[in-house]
Order: structure tokens, then sequence, then C-alpha cells
């Protein structure tokens, strides 16, 4: 799919990313879109496409075994009108890009920060002063994008800033300038990376065949 448009490239360069940073096989091209074939036990397989295809609509109609995905950069309404009822939508997602960085957001006092790093991923864990998991993150640089991934934040600590913090520091491992910061957001996530600058490139829709 070379030479496709903006959001398709940031999107392709999303999921490569991804796999990276989640040890998962490489995505390839298939029906118009990128599979991922995940082999979980939660996920067999996922297809994500840029826009609604020809190959997304096919793949509804002959996918038949549960636990494989398919996403779509567009609405919950545009994925479910191309694929038959027995498709479940799940909760909205987001296709984010960061804009103009903030001020940087320190750790709120009582908390400690640490950063791991494996290659060319970045792991942030923010604990407690009881030495409990608060927050963490990952993080991964490569020549095409930077990515920011599993961002989370436990209930008890919420409303804190740690969530915050956590981009913060994944962000000073990004070492090679121009590269495009991108993340795919929650609901709520995508309040939190509003309020950094962050802007919605597109809605993140995602459709499943549910474990009879």
């Amino acid at each position: 799919m070379a030479g496709g448009s903006i959001l398709e490239d940031k999107l392709r360069a999303w999921l490569s990313v991804r796999s990276i940073v989640r040890g998962l096989p490489a995505p390839v091209a298939d029906h118009g879109g990128y599979r991922v074939d995940t082999n979980s036990d939660a996920e067999a397989r996922r297809w994500v496409f840029s826009r609604p295809t020809a190959g997304l609509s096919s793949l509804g109609v002959t996918v038949q075994q549960p636990r494989h995905f398919l996403k779509l950069c567009g609405s919950a309404d545009d994925l479910r009108g191309i694929l038959p009822d027995r498709w479940q939508i799940q909760p909205p997602g987001y296709f984010m890009q960061a804009g103009e960085p903030l001020a940087e957001r320190s750790v709120p006092k009582g908390y400690t920060v640490a950063i791991d790093r494996t290659g060319d991923i970045a792991h942030v864990r923010i604990m407690s002063a009881d030495d409990h998991l608060a927050a963490s993150g990952y993080a991964v640089q490569t020549r095409d994008a930077f990515i920011y991934d599993r961002i989370v934040t436990a209930p008890e600590h919420r409303r804190k800033g740690l969530g915050a913090a956590v981009m913060t520091a994944l962000r000073r491992a990004r070492h090679i300038p121009g590269t495009p910061e991108l993340l795919v957001a929650t609901t709520d996530g995508r309040a939190l990376y509003a309020s950094m600058g962050w802007r919605t490139l597109s809605p993140y829709s995602t459709a499943v065949l549910p474990v009879a």
C-alpha cells in the first residue's frame, strides 16, 4: 500500500512500531489494509484499515472465527454500516498525534519514577510511597514514528497527574527529531492527551466476532 494518504502512512507507521513494543509479528498488507497475526488467547488476528474498502467489507462476510478483529480509522457507524450484524462494535478509540509539547509534567510528591530500556523500548513505572505500581507506559522510537503504548494509571491514583508524568518521562526517549508522535486512545485517555496538546487524526473503531 505504498503511496497512500498521509493518514494511511501514519497508521502503517504506528501499527509497525506497535508490533515492536508488543513483541508481535510485523503487519503485512492484506485486503487493502494491514493484517497482524497476534495469536494470543484474547486475539488471534486483526486487520486494520485507514478507510472503508471492498476488502474490509469482504472480510466481514468471509471471516467466521471468533477472536478476529476488524479495525477502521472511521466512526462506529462507518464500520457498522459495512459489516454483517454478527460483528460486535467495541467502545470507541481515537488515533491521535502530538502537537507542540506543553510544559513537562513532573511526578507528584510521594511518587517515584523509574525508566527501563530494552533495545528501542522504553518502559516507565511510577511507584507510590507504599511501593505499589501507580502508573506505567511504554514507548518506542523508529525512523518513521515515536509511539506511546499502554499508558495506564491505577484507579486509586487517578486525577493526580500521573498519566501526564508518564508521558513526559517517555518522551525523553525520543531521539529522532521530526518523527510523528502517535497513539490510539480510549475516550478517557483522549481527554488527557487533548489537555497536553494532542489532536485527533481520526476515530478508531473496532469490531469483533464474539466467542459463542
